[in-house]
């Protein structure tokens, strides 16, 4: 099966505290959740490290769940929902089935 968002992928916040914010994914967590930059900003107590690592307040992104988010169409910068198509490709002499996500407005694949 596909992913429907993948790491890289420009996403915009459609709920929560962050709502309309656009940012890049950083990270895909196991359990639906989202590493993406720039959002779900939260401040972390840090507990001082022999390495030399202060201690003090540090600001993190925290995940965000995965249903709070919509790619963001290539063509038309607006959120998007996203498909799954299937294609025939003939890649060193052989037809291979290929699965390409596809922004539903606009039509077009998503790298």
């Amino acid at each position: 099966m596909v992913a429907k968002i993948k790491t890289g992928d420009k996403v915009m916040v459609i709920r929560g505290k962050d709502r309309g914010k656009e940012g890049t994914v950083k990270k895909v967590l196991k359990n639906d959740k989202l590493i993406v930059e720039g959002v779900q900003i939260v401040k972390k107590h840090v507990r001082a490290t022999q390495q030399g690592q202060q201690a003090g307040i540090v600001e993190v992104e925290a995940p965000i769940h995965r249903s709070n988010v919509m790619v963001i169409d290539p063509e038309t910068g607006k959120p998007t929902r996203v498909g799954v198509v299937v294609k025939q490709e003939a890649r060193d002499g052989k037809v291979k089935t290929v699965r390409v996500r596809v922004a539903k407005k606009s039509g077009k694949e998503l790298a």
